[in-house]
């Protein structure tokens, strides 16, 4: 996993399997994108013929996402899933890319995520809740459309999410929170027993690739954490620290010389200086 936040300024290219993503979510999942780096490329794969993407076309238009016509030729067959990954392999070997995001909820992209990470690229994979574990712990970093607030409707989401192994639809449990946060904790906090926020984040991402705070129903990792009763912190902004509560020390203040030995060497300061 990736162990630093990807800078701000990489180019992306953004890879979209639109025969399994609603079009409700095009516009969330490019302002989430953002905060990463620029969008590049932003491509759109299916079958733009049949009325199951009719939604698309508007989102295509003002996204300037550009459509990739991938025609359905065997039923049971997802061409579209070719097409994409040959695509993605195209731009790898262009050079030009830093990152690459695959927006789909389906196992079949697992070994590209793999294959474009071998190759030192960054990637970031957007799915539904209902996203097979392979292809979460594919990626850098995962991102559950759910949590980005343009959900689809029940019935846009299961016919978006067909192509889906039948096998795999059930969401995912999440991670219990109190072990997952103690133990990162307790790999990131220093002999004091403290570990700094950010810290922390880097590592919940390294090492849990779909990890958000959003899941838990915080916008913020400081909030979570402020809101566990088995954790205490101290610090404000930039410089907030957790620890797990009963393992915490207490800050030292800094110890003041006594009185006289402060007179004493005062004394011995002017004696010197006076001499000199």
């Amino acid at each position: 996993m990736a162990s630093s936040t990807p800078s701000p300024h990489l180019r992306v290219a953004v890879l979209i399997d639109a025969d399994n993503t609603s079009p409700r979510h095009a516009s969330a999942l490019l302002a989430e994108l953002a905060q990463y780096g620029v969008a590049t490329v932003k491509r759109a794969y299916g079958d733009w013929t049949t009325p199951q993407l009719t939604g698309w076309k508007g989102q295509l238009n003002q996204h300037a996402i550009a459509p990739v016509q991938q025609f359905a030729y065997t039923t049971g067959k997802n061409a579209t899933d070719s097409a994409l990954i040959i695509d993605a392999m195209d731009l790898l070997y262009s050079g030009n890319l830093d990152a690459f995001a695959l927006v789909s909820s389906d196992s079949d992209f697992t070994r590209l995520a793999t294959r474009l990470r071998e190759a030192g690229k960054t990637v970031f994979g957007l799915g539904l809740r209902k996203t097979p574990a392979s292809l979460v712990a594919a990626c850098d970093t995962f991102i559950y459309l759910e949590l980005l607030g343009d959900e689809a409707s029940d019935e846009e989401d299961a016919s978006a999410a067909s192509a889906a192994d039948s096998g795999e639809d059930d969401e995912a449990p999440l991670p219990n929170l109190e072990s997952l946060l103690a133990r990162a904790i307790n790999k990131q906090s220093a002999d004091d027993g403290w570990a700094y926020v950010g810290a922390l984040g880097q590592y919940l991402r390294s090492a849990n690739s779909s990890f958000d705070p959003r899941l838990y129903g915080f916008s913020k990792l400081t909030d979570l954490i402020q809101a566990q009763p088995y954790l205490v912190t101290q610090g404000s902004g930039g410089e907030v620290q957790v620890s797990l509560k009963g393992k915490a020390q207490p800050k030292k203040a800094p110890t003041k010389a006594p009185a006289k030995k402060a007179a004493s060497r005062s004394r011995k300061k002017s004696a010197t200086e006076a001499a000199g």
